[in-house]
């Protein structure tokens, strides 16, 4: 069996990697990272890191174009600032809907993306790296559980019974999938998740926030920071 595994180059995104790579070999495993008009190419140049360290195929997908219309805080076309607090404060402003961060479904057009490849290509799973804080509190509606079930039945139905998507932190915090990271030596110090493209993490926006809580629950110091 080969699987594909959705990759930005961030912390759950590498985190599903390493499992990938743990049950199927890096000869099986194909990573794809996909362009949506960020405003910064630190992810994608993370990920080619990621990629080199793990020896798997690496594939590029350019969906800049679809997003075009949308004023998304993270595309480069957008003049919002980026939000400098945490996700839990920017929900209690949004009356139930996602923060300004969210692209528009992009987690269903990464995966539609995705199984047409992945088809293509003879896989057979498809990894992606949502997990619960992401999905709390509408902040981002593709990476909840509800979501998660009805993308995986409509690709698998669509594939003709040939494809599952797998979420494996689909109920987990991020310190859980930093848990889980550190029992495969995952390459955090590699990852990049700050949604500002400067020479380090800013350290404020709410992805920062996230990221370092996860590493300090865990007792350690986020290996980024040390690079």
């Amino acid at each position: 069996m080969k699987a594909m595994v959705l990759f930005s180059g961030g912390i759950d995104s590498t985190t599903c990697l390493g499992m990938a790579i743990e049950k199927y070999g890096a000869q099986n495993v194909i990573a794809l990272s996909i362009s949506y008009g960020q405003k910064h190419t630190k992810e994608i140049e993370a990920s080619d890191k990621i990629a080199k360290y793990y020896n798997v195929k690496h594939i590029y997908l350019d969906l800049e174009k679809i997003f075009q219309y949308s004023d998304c805080s993270l595309l480069s076309h957008s003049d919002k600032e980026i939000p400098k607090e945490a996700y839990s404060e920017q929900i209690k402003n949004t009356n139930g809907s996602p923060v300004s961060t969210y692209v528009p479904f992009r987690n269903g057009l990464f995966l539609s993306s995705a199984a047409s490849i992945a088809l293509s290509l003879g896989c057979s799973e498809i990894y992606y790296g949502a997990h619960a804080d992401d999905a709390a509190g509408s902040a981002y509606p593709d990476c909840s559980s509800a979501f998660n079930n009805a993308i995986n039945e409509a690709i698998y139905l669509g594939s003709g019974k040939q494809i599952k998507i797998v979420a494996p932190f689909i109920a987990s915090t991020k310190d859980q999938v930093v848990k889980e990271g550190l029992k495969l030596n995952v390459p955090y110090k590699y990852t990049w998740s700050c949604y500002e493209g400067g020479e380090k993490p800013c350290g404020k926006c709410g992805t920062c926030i996230d990221r370092a809580r996860a590493f300090e629950l865990n007792g350690i110091k986020d290996p980024a920071m040390e690079v």
